[in-house]
């Protein structure tokens, strides 16, 4: 099933896409919910993030070529991790489908996108373990992590370099229905692909951060982690589109633009 957040004729609701059609619904997507009747055409509607989290989990360093390219860059090491790192990002963040990134006035040209595999939690959760972790998935989305790296290297915080308002991109949509081992990430620029992956091709699994993080953080429905990416990005520049697909899922579109 594919749930969308979206808005048509100012009125803005949750809705399954079928075909190309939305079935407007109504109720709790993680609960109780019925159908309205109203029907939808998908491209006449704008496209709304899926959801504001509860909590914006983060899963760092989580796929080793990813981490192997940017040490090469910098002549060091890879220093891979031993165990998940988890972090957090900010809900002011996030922006949907075909919206614009902006980027600061005083941003350097260091500003990189990630494309990622989005968590979506569907029940409240704690203590879970590898084997049944996965049972508190609502779905998966995509998401877009833009930072700006100079950024990100000299203040002692991400809460700039990650964080600036519309850093996040997220959606298009909610899928409930996804087999992980069949999912592929493609990047692309300007329409051209510059970064490809297996997306399941992680170094610790998605149970495996699910459980880490439930040890000490209880999940709640909405919640939503992002899993990482893979390979490295070129510097992005005012004017360009970088689309974010996974197949099976969808394809997360954005320009990129200069703050006025």
């Amino acid at each position: 099933m594919r749930w969308v957040h979206f808005t048509a004729a100012g009125h803005t609701a949750y809705g399954i896409i079928e075909g190309d059609r939305i079935a407007e619904t109504r109720g709790d997507m993680f609960g109780v919910w019925e159908r309205t009747g109203r029907v939808h055409a998908l491209a006449d509607v704008k496209i709304e993030v899926p959801l504001i989290p509860r909590t914006f989990y983060c899963a760092g360093l989580n796929y080793v070529q990813h981490l192997t390219e940017a040490a090469n860059k910098r002549g060091e090491v890879p220093n891979i991790p031993e165990r998940p790192e988890i972090g957090y990002r900010a809900q002011n963040a996030l922006i949907a489908h075909d919206e614009n990134v902006v980027i600061p006035r005083d941003a350097t040209e260091k500003v990189h996108y990630e494309g990622e595999l989005v968590v979506v939690i569907g029940k409240t959760a704690k203590n879970l373990t590898e084997a049944n972790a996965l049972d508190c998935v609502f779905g998966y989305t995509i998401g877009n992590d833009v930072s700006e790296r100079t950024w990100q290297k000299n203040d002692r915080t991400f809460y700039r370099s990650k964080n600036t308002d519309t850093f996040k991109p997220m959606g298009p949509w909610i899928e409930t229905e996804v087999k992980l081992d069949s999912l592929h990430t493609n990047v692309r620029l300007n329409g051209e692909i510059r970064t490809s992956f297996p997306t399941n091709h992680m170094l610790f699994s998605i149970a495996r951060f699910l459980a880490a993080t439930s040890r000490y953080c209880t999940f709640h429905p909405g919640d939503v982690m992002w899993m990482g990416t893979d390979g490295t990005s070129p510097d992005v520049k005012p004017g360009d589109v970088v689309e974010v697909e996974i197949t099976g899922i969808g394809t997360l579109r954005n320009r990129f633009v200069k703050e006025a």
